[in-house]
């Protein structure tokens, strides 16, 4: 989603409640957890009485932790989750992290300890130094608790395939929890479930679906009475088949958003939103290494400056305030103020009521501004040098990310490569044309336009990415500078991941009489837009920029299907919770 006007996408289409089956299977797994915790509670209890009359060799070395109230400062050292490995066997170690999962059997207990991306399996188990006591008090743990837990390094004699850490596990000495966790409403396991397990369970349902469909269908109207029992008996042997392929919950987009401090504590998302910062630091690394200045704009507006219907309008003391389409006008001021070069990283607002897999009516926008001496051109050189940087610093920064996320979302790797392609868009007409589709020769994209584009680039060029220079003047925003051989053209460009928009941007008109001119034709109120113009008036340098959808990107890099996924609290025109 750029932070320059997008074309405005429209869908009817509601957002997908979950299933009865899910909402009833999502209830049940909450009662099973709250008298599994009831239970456990119970027999902590009678455990800790009964312990309580015998001698406790670990006395002292277990249970509830005191309040931390920043009360003093000991200075104990912790060690990662995903640092341990076996270079630390046999040396004691302090972690802290949630319960994954807890075993526990006779003398013995099994916890997964979870912290961020990363697992580890400690023991429990009763000994000299361990009692009996404590490996019930570990065992009655629930899931989700955050504890502290002292122990020794061990390197097991098989793999533990069920952690991140398989070369190692922790045998307990002393475990307290921080913080105790309630019965989760919904089950981790269900959020964290493989893509393909799901779409493959419901493709067998599905069938089995149309069978029993089909047989209904079928079923003659003047039936005798064996052939309707022979059917009811099919029907019901089909219904139970469907019964029992329905082995795994799936947990609905607007169930996990409505639960979303849990659905962010998957494996998958904490790697989708590290991902996501790291695109934001490879931004901002490359064009601060390029004289760039980063800078901070309002976001409250006092005219809907860009024009349009998609603004927020707010209420702003006795007055009214209007939330940023985007940071254009201030970066372009900024230049006519003698910055040169500026970028910002913040948030955008667009009132679009659009209920499409990539609009969001909240997202980050990555913008930037520079002057240029020549040719707009120039432009495209240092943003081709940036995306290349990005491209290049994902997957030899974030790998382990990577490999996490695509466990849950597998996905094609992403094809770029230098120099990047640089498409004509009516070279782009073009090839639509001569594939069959058909297409206005000085209108937008449309975006099923856009992703058969993406198709045939892929196929004729290999790559995933690539620009599209030239749009018709009629598709840009007033502040666009018009091409000089042909003004029904101009010198504006878009950037697209694997056959969608990710960036819109341009060379700015930068004489205030033709501003004016054309911010009147596309009817911008001028009024609103007084101080932009006159900063033009005291002369500006030729210059050029644009917006990127730091979500869009993510998603697309990841070949995810929605950008809800890739927006860590997503806004849209039903969603303004949590």
């Amino acid at each position: 989603m750029s932070s320059e006007q997008p074309t405005v996408e429209s869908s009817n289409a509601e957002q997908k409640e979950p299933s009865k089956s899910a909402l009833k299977k999502a209830e049940k797994d909450k009662k099973k957890a709250e008298q599994k915790a009831a239970r456990q509670q119970s027999t902590q209890q009678q455990q800790q009485q009964k312990s309580s009359q015998e001698v406790d060799v670990s006395a002292g070395n277990y249970g509830n932790a005191p309040l931390i109230q920043s009360q003093s400062r000991p200075g104990r050292t912790f060690t990662n989750v995903k640092d341990l490995n076996a270079s630390l066997a046999e040396k004691s170690i302090l972690i802290r992290g949630r319960v994954h999962s807890s075993r526990g059997k006779g003398n013995l207990c099994f916890l997964v300890i979870r912290q961020r991306m990363h697992s580890v399996q400690v023991v429990i188990s009763k000994g000299d130094q361990v009692s009996k006591a404590m490996v019930n008090f570990a065992s009655s743990i629930s899931s989700e608790s955050i504890v502290d837990i002292e122990g020794v390094v061990v390197v097991p004699k098989e793999k533990i395939e069920a952690t991140t850490q398989k070369d190692v596990e922790v045998n307990v000495l002393k475990i307290f929890i921080v913080s105790s966790s309630a019965p989760l409403p919904l089950v981790l396991e269900d959020l964290s479930r493989p893509m393909p397990i799901l779409k493959a369970q419901s493709q067998q349902i599905k069938k089995i679906q149309a069978q029993i469909d089909e047989i209904v269908k079928s079923t003659p109207k003047d039936a005798t009475e064996e052939q309707k029992k022979k059917i009811a008996q099919q029907v019901e042997e089909l219904t139970a088949q469907k019964v029992a392929a329905q082995k795994y919950v799936k947990v609905e987009r607007d169930v996990r958003l409505n639960n979303r401090i849990i659905d962010l504590r998957t494996q998958a998302n904490q790697a989708i939103f590290r991902l996501q910062s790291g695109v934001c630091m490879l931004f901002r690394e490359f064009l601060l290494k390029n004289s760039f200045t980063e800078i901070h704009t309002p976001k409250m507006l006092g005219a809907a400056s860009e024009g349009g219907a998609n603004v927020f309008k707010v209420q702003y003391f006795d007055g009214s305030a209007f939330l940023a389409q985007s940071p254009q006008l201030y970066k372009q001021m900024c230049i006519c103020a003698d910055m040169e070069r500026v970028f910002e990283i913040g948030p955008v607002f667009r009132a679009e009521n659009s209920f499409t897999h990539r609009h969001l009516t909240e997202f980050t926008g990555l913008d930037l501004e520079m002057s240029f001496n020549e040719h707009y051109h120039e432009v495209l050189d240092v943003l081709e040098g940036l995306f290349l940087h990005i491209f290049e610093g994902i997957p030899s920064k974030f790998g382990a990310e990577l490999q996490i996320i695509s466990q849950q979302y597998p996905f094609e790797p992403f094809k770029v490569k230098g120099p990047v392609l640089r498409l004509r868009f009516p070279d782009a007409v073009k090839m639509l044309k001569e594939d069959g589709v058909e297409i206005a020769e000085l209108e937008d994209l449309s975006t099923p336009q856009e992703k058969h584009l993406g198709k045939l680039v892929k196929a004729k060029y290999d790559t995933d990415f690539y620009m599209l220079d030239k749009f018709p003047t009629n598709a840009r925003p007033f502040y666009t500078m018009p091409d000089p051989e042909d003004p029904r053209y101009s010198n504006s460009y878009d950037f697209f991941m694997r056959g969608e928009e990710i960036m819109s941007g341009a060379q700015r008109v930068h004489v205030p009489e033709l501003l004016e001119k054309r911010a009147t034709e596309c009817g911008v109120a001028l009024n609103g837009i007084k101080d932009y113009i006159d900063s033009f008036r005291f002369g500006a340098p030729p210059h050029g920029g644009g917006g990127v959808g730091l979500e869009r990107v993510v998603m697309l890099y990841l070949g995810l299907k929605n950008i809800r996924l890739t927006s860590m609290y997503p806004r849209d025109p039903k969603r303004l919770h949590p």
